[in-house]
Order: structure tokens, then sequence, then C-alpha cells
């Protein structure tokens, strides 16, 4: 098959050809190559470039116009930014149309629950939309500290805090507690959100490999005295590749080092452990044996926001002064209660967390069978399909959203383009049905490419 425009040339070579420009003027964007010379000024006005003063040739701006001049030259519709009709579970609506849903962190089925909707609509009723306030000057509601108290009871530790934003929560938190004469080590694959706080913060940073306790271990043996404090950061199921670290090991090298654990749980809260309390409970920890844990409420506990828990030192430090807490307005009392309602019903319900489980690993198994390059994933509600190419990526996603099938594609630059893949997030409540559809789909696809 051949393509007008390119004569003698098969479509997959077209393909790359056109990746490959895209990659270059991508890595051109970057360089700032694209920068045009100042024009001359007028009299009495000052000389600068334009790309200084217009976010139009912003390079951030230019990457993205980039990508989406490349995407459309190679036929492929944008899979950002879906309008959902409504509650976004196992299934979703989409302009009509019913999908099944791999695009949601709603790992328990918690959002769109009757009771937890009933709490929050309770809470609006009683508290109103918004604190309208920090909670520090007039914003606090009993139904914020009945849930940090909650968050705490579930990690065996003093206590907790709640913030709006579940990445602000890392930025702030790191950015405040450390400084230019510390030391932030991190997995290589570690959030966003970590990084933003060790810039915030001035201290110095240093990933080491992926889930690598040997190289953390000897990179500390060599740079801990040169440092005041020392905090290594790392997650409880990684985003993209569905693995977990080795924990256990991790404590001791802080014990011995004398250093910070942070543990960010945003995917492994409600996931791991036999009743959902997490990595602590799937390795059999205490929670001192981390000094700082952290997590979020949109995923499995099906509000917005993000939480520290730890010992009282910490939690009143941050509560009087970390900015991103002390300078915010409260979390909304509807937001609140929907994550207690959330967190209450996990307990009841442990069913959920055990569903989710055996629908992860089904899945999993389903797609190493087909052939399908899972990576490290350990079939805990993120399982990868690594495909190696954006475009190849961004069309199967397109092809499975043809087939009622919604899953995202991680394209390059987000990823290494070898590493391009669709992402799936499972669902307690997805069924075994749908689950090998689903896998018999992404195979045929993935073979038609």
């Amino acid at each position: 098959m051949t393509r007008k425009g390119l004569p003698g040339l098969t479509a997959q070579i077209k393909d790359k050809l056109i990746q490959q420009a895209l990659e270059r003027r991508l890595r051109h964007a970057e360089q700032g190559s694209q920068v045009a010379a100042p024009a001359p000024a007028a009299a009495g006005e000052v000389q600068v470039a334009e790309q200084h003063y217009s976010f139009r040739l912003h390079p951030g701006y230019q990457q993205i116009r980039i990508i989406n001049d490349g995407a459309a030259r190679l036929g492929i519709g944008s899979p950002f930014f879906k309008l959902h009709d409504g509650t976004a579970g196992a299934v979703t609506q989409i302009a009509g149309r019913e999908y099944v849903n791999y695009s949601s962190y709603n790992y328990l089925g918690m959002s769109g629950n009757a009771e937890v909707a009933g709490a929050a609509k309770a809470a609006i009723d009683q508290y109103g939309t918004s604190v309208s306030a920090s909670r520090l000057v007039s914003g606090e509601r009993p139904i914020h500290r009945q849930l940090e108290q909650a968050i705490a009871k579930a990690y065996g530790v003093d206590d907790a805090i709640a913030m709006v934003s579940g990445h602000a929560a890392n930025v702030t938190t790191i950015g405040h507690l450390f400084g230019p004469k510390d030391l932030v080590l991190h997995d290589e694959l570690i959030h966003n959100s970590v990084v933003q706080g060790i810039l915030l913060s001035g201290a110095r940073r240093l990933p080491f490999p992926h889930n690598d306790w040997a190289a953390l271990d000897a990179i500390l043996t060599e740079q801990r005295g040169q440092f005041e404090r020392v905090l290594v950061v790392l997650e409880g199921i990684y985003s993209m590749d569905g693995d977990y670290p080795d924990l256990p090991r991790f404590v001791e090298i802080k014990r011995r080092h004398k250093v910070f654990l942070m543990v960010d749980e945003a995917h492994s809260f409600g996931v791991m452990g036999k009743t959902g309390l997490g990595i602590r409970e799937h390795f059999g920890l205490s929670g001192g044996d981390v000094d700082i844990w952290m997590g979020t409420l949109s995923k499995a506990l099906a509000g917005c926001g993000g939480y520290i828990a730890g010992e009282t030192a910490l939690i009143e430090h941050l509560k009087f002064l970390a900015p991103g807490f002390l300078y915010s307005v409260g979390m909304p009392p509807p937001v609140a209660a929907a994550s207690l309602a959330a967190l209450q019903l996990m307990f009841a319900q442990p069913e959920r967390v055990s569903a989710l489980q055996q629908r992860g690993q089904f899945f999993l198994e389903q797609a190493r069978a087909g052939g399908i390059d899972t990576g490290t994933s350990t079939g805990l509600a993120v399982i990868p399909a690594i495909i190696g190419s954006s475009v190849k990526a961004a069309r199967l996603s397109a092809a499975l959203f043809e087939r009622g099938i919604n899953v995202q594609p991680i394209l390059y630059p987000a990823v290494p383009e070898k590493s391009a893949r669709l992402r799936f997030f499972v669902s307690c409540e997805h069924s075994e049905a749908q689950i090998r559809a689903t896998v018999d789909a992404l195979v045929e696809e993935s073979r038609r490419l």
C-alpha cells in the first residue's frame, strides 16, 4: 500500500519519516534554534526579541504546535480532552456512546457510589460548597479533622493533613521542609510533583536507577556526610509502569544512613494490601517505618486533593508554616466528606480491594499470553502495553476507541520514544468478560499495525 505525496513509500515508512521529522523539530524547539532575531526597534522602543514577550512563540507552545501538526500529517486525531457525559468508571459515555473505560483512577468504583455521593450532598447542605478561607484563619470544619484522623489511623501514625491538591501537597511539603544545604534522592521515575518540590526547595537533587536500592545505598555511602538533611522519595506504585519498590530494603537503608524516607502512595493506597491499606500493609510494615506518607484523594478515595501522614511534629509544622496549606483555601467540605465516606466504605467492603487485585492480575495474564509487552507491571491496577512508537501507540488507541474501548496513549516526549505505550487503569468493577474482549482487541489491532 502506498499513499499520495510520497510515491513508492509504504504507509509504515512514511509514518516513520514524518515521526523522525517531528522529533527533529521538537529537539530544535527545545534548544531554541527556531528563535528569530529581534526586529529593529523604533525610536524610543526597547529592542526585545518577539519570542520574549509573545506566548505564541513560547518554546513550550511551539512544542505543542509541532506535535499537533505532526499528528495531523499522520492523520491521527487528538486522543486528549475527551468529553465524558457522566461518571467515568469501568464504563463511560462519550458523545452518547458507551465505552469500556481504562482511563480513570476510579479503582474501587467509589466515584459515583450512592453512599459517597450522599455524604458529599449532606456536607453541602451543612457547610456549603466552600469553606471560603484558609483553614488556619476561619476555614476549619469538623469534616476536615474527621478525614485526617481517619487517614492517620489507616497509616498507624499520629496525624495527617489534607490539602486541596495532590500535586501541591508534594511541592509544598518538600519545598518547605528542605533547603540548599540538603539532598533529595529519588527514583528516576518519580512523579513531576516531587521534582517540582525539590526545585522549589533549592536542595541538591540526585535520581537513582528505578527501584535500585543497592544503587541508593552506594550513593548515600558516598554523599550522606556532605549534607544536613537527606530525603529519599519513592512511589508505592509507579503510575507509568505499574510496579513497586522493595520497601523493606529502603527502610533499612534509611535507618542506617539516618535519612528521611517519603513514599508517594497516590496509586497504591486502596490498591495494595489485603484491605487496601497500601504498600505498608503489603509488606507488613508499621506506620513509623516511613517518615512521610503521601497520598491522593482522587484515586481510590473518590475526591480531590492530597494528604501527608506522619508524626505530630511533621503535621503541626506543615499546618502552621507550609505555604501550600497556610495560604490556600481549605478543602471544600463535599470533597472531604466524599473521601471520608469512600475510606469508610473501603473498610466495610474489602471485597472491592480483592476484586480489583483479581481483575488486575487477570488483565496482566491475558495480555502477556497474547504477546503484549507489559514491562515490569505487577498487575496492581496499572498495566502498560508498551508499543515502542508514538505513532503506533496513537493509532492503536484510536483503533480501540473505534471498537468501544477508551484507553489513553502515553507518547514521546512524555516517555522515551521506545517506551511509548497505552496505559490501562483497571477498576474493581471491570468484568472478566470486558477484560478478555479488551485484550483480544488489543492483540488484534497491535498485529494490524
